[in-house]
């Protein structure tokens, strides 16, 4: 979701880590990536939701709160149900959700999204007992269906090195969150890759076979780090299935990996649709996907207008459809920036313009 070349020397990056050091440690990443290259319709009732096997995971229930900390340094206040100033993790908490997502940008202009901001908010979900998801964009900035824009210091790269830019990125990105003591439970190589990602090298209606390479590197940089990690792969627009068939047909010819099929829905927002058959739709693509592909499915970004009547409801019916995806369940739900009010001109996240969670976030204290 998206609202609206070089090596640097050593000398910069110590000016940068006295002035900027949220750009500190992005910028050597960028570094070390860089000296690596050289060296290389209505609702039909639900079904009841699949059991889980023995020892599989809990249904996770989270929200990406990327924005948090910038947030915060602009004075934002996050309040509880009775409006009293608390932690944002502690009020998602209570709000019955377990895990938090954060997207990772290459290097950022302001360093909101860098590897050190990323770091500061795992440490706080971790802290909170909170499992966490990184959602790699591979850019300065947002990567989705609209722009896939390639980082600035890889831009001159072919295919090859590209490839080669993404795995170091994702390997030293995920070294340093190690090196925190910071272990994700889930990593997303892109982000909404509808139609791929690092354009126009990558982009997968041209370049299938350059969108799979890039998908397999960065599968191997995520378990070479983190063995036990499950690696996702985000398309947008639940309701399109061909598309997701498209997408996901043309990585497994091309042999690229993954455990994980990344959703996302935000049902207002699909054309040709109401909410209740944008749902429909997207429970019966998901079903498809699962049986297609052998693999689970997740929602890794939903959403409704804060202030929709009916924001509760279809937040709600889209967890009980994730709960009965066939051959399921689904491996949880995740509501993209909920904490947003009154910030950047998003209007669907889901607190009340006072800071306070919404029926949005009620949604997700149902069992």
């Amino acid at each position: 979701m998206n609202p609206s070349s070089t090596p640097a020397a050593p000398a910069r990056l110590a000016r940068l880590a006295s002035r900027h050091p949220l750009r500190a440690l992005t910028a050597l990443t960028a570094l070390a990536l860089g000296l690596q290259l050289a060296a290389c319709a209505s609702l039909p009732a639900p079904s009841a939701p699949s059991a889980p096997a023995a020892g599989a995971p809990a249904f996770a229930k989270g929200a990406d709160i990327s924005w948090v900390t910038e947030m915060e340094a602009a004075q934002y206040v996050f309040r509880d149900r009775n409006g009293a100033p608390r932690d944002l993790f502690a009020i998602l908490k209570d709000q019955g959700m377990d895990a938090v997502r954060l997207r990772i940008w290459v290097d950022p202009q302001d360093g909101w999204n860098g590897i050190a901001d990323t770091i500061a908010k795992a440490r706080r979900a971790q802290a909170a007992g909170m499992r966490i998801m990184l959602d790699f964009h591979y850019s300065d900035s947002w990567a989705d269906p609209q722009q896939q824009t390639k980082p600035a210091a890889s831009a001159h790269l072919d295919a090859a090195g590209l490839a080669d830019a993404l795995a170091a990125h994702t390997r030293a990105s995920l070294l340093a969150l190690r090196a925190a003591g910071i272990a994700p439970e889930w990593v997303q190589v892109g982000n909404e890759t509808r139609d791929g990602l690092l354009w126009p090298e990558g982009r997968a209606s041209t370049n299938m076979a350059n969108y799979a390479l890039f998908v397999k590197r960065g599968y191997g940089a995520v378990k070479d780090v983190f063995p036990q990690a499950q690696v996702i792969v985000h398309v947008d627009n639940c309701h399109d299935n061909a598309t997701f068939r498209w997408n996901f047909d043309g990585l497994a010819k091309h042999g690229a990996p993954f455990d994980v099929i990344g959703i996302s829905s935000y049902p207002t927002t699909a054309k040709g649709h109401t909410w209740r058959s944008a749902v429909a739709a997207c429970t019966a693509s998901m079903d498809d996907l699962v049986a297609r592909y052998g693999k689970p499915v997740m929602l890794t970004e939903v959403g409704a207008p804060w202030d929709d009547p009916e924001a509760g409801a279809i937040v709600s019916s889209l967890i009980a459809r994730a709960r009965a995806v066939r051959n399921g369940p689904a491996l949880g739900v995740f509501y993209w920036e909920p904490e947003a009010y009154g910030w950047k001109n998003y209007g669907m996240g889901a607190f009340d313009q006072r800071g306070k969670p919404g029926p949005g976030m009620d949604a997700f204290l149902e069992r």
